[in-house]
């Protein structure tokens, strides 16, 4: 095979950043067992989605996450141009996602993360570092974008008006906090205690839950689906992990209490797939300071 054809066969950065966002959706949606949410054993909290349908709803969106990290590639840089062009291709690609799932929202949240997080990827390429990418990622979301459509009567809208809570947007806005602080830190020293991927991955899900203001969770189950999700999470945490047997049992714990207030936390999926998104592209990075 020549070089120019092994050249021509390569993935472009654009092209691997897709296959990135869309296996990391498909590896959150498969970690079992997670709380209340859809996983390998079943449908968790929700009677509309299946394992089967978020599978197909993350490939339907791997031609949006190549376009948005290629509208980086083309403006180079944060700026207004850019901010619009990724509001629009996301809105293009949720229309595709409900085309998919027929109507069901199965990934708008990830949308917003992961798309924000492919461009600002592309324009730290030369040195990527996750906290790097999501300050980055923070000033493209912080930028308006006027052709976004004003919905006051979305559930996240309503959510966030009731009990004065920051919802997706916000999170985006201040860098992923709960994936930088939480969600990555946890990860890494799950890792290294040897709690193998699995169970560090449930962990750092865990680590995300047990601060978030999960919108999904205040919309389905109030403050009291909301305090259950933070409390049930730090004790399978303190309890020693998704990998130690005392915190399994907490771990059964907290499901069945989130299934019998019918609380999904599909604010925290979203952030486990961006925090499975910052670690591959810089997997060595360190636990932040202070760190758990």
């Amino acid at each position: 095979m020549s070089a120019l054809i092994a050249s021509q066969l390569q993935p472009s950065l654009a092209e691997r950043l897709a296959d990135l966002a869309v296996q990391v959706l498909i590896d959150e949606a498969d970690l079992s067992p997670k709380p209340g949410l859809v996983d390998r054993r079943g449908n968790g909290a929700h009677d509309d989605l299946h394992l089967g349908l978020m599978h197909a709803s993350a490939n339907a969106l791997w031609p949006a996450f190549k376009v948005m990290a290629e509208a980086a590639q083309m403006f180079g840089g944060v700026g207004q141009p850019l901010r619009e062009t990724l509001g629009r291709l996301g809105r293009e690609g949720e229309a595709e996602m409900l085309r998919v799932t027929g109507g069901i929202n199965t990934h708008r949240g990830a949308i917003w993360a992961l798309g924000l997080l492919c461009a600002a990827a592309v324009l730290e390429a030369d040195a990527p570092d996750a906290r790097r990418i999501a300050d980055t990622a923070a000033a493209l979301a912080r930028l308006s974008d006027p052709a976004a459509p004003h919905n006051p009567d979305s559930h996240g809208a309503r959510v966030c008006r009731r009990y004065g809570v920051l919802g997706a947007r916000e999170q985006a806005q201040h860098g992923f906090p709960a994936v930088i602080e939480h969600g990555l830190p946890q990860l890494l020293a799950s890792r290294h205690a040897g709690a193998g991927e699995q169970n560090a991955r449930l962990d750092a899900l865990l680590a995300i839950m047990s601060t978030l203001t999960d919108t999904c969770v205040l919309h389905r189950a109030g403050l009291e689906g909301l305090t259950c999700m933070q409390a049930g999470a730090r004790a399978v945490l303190e309890a020693g992990g998704a990998a130690s047997l005392a915190g399994r049992r907490q771990l059964r714990l907290l499901d069945r209490d989130m299934l019998a207030l019918n609380a999904s936390p599909g604010g925290a999926a979203d952030l486990l797939a961006a925090t499975l998104f910052l670690d591959r592209l810089a997997p060595h990075a360190p636990a932040p300071t202070g760190s758990n």
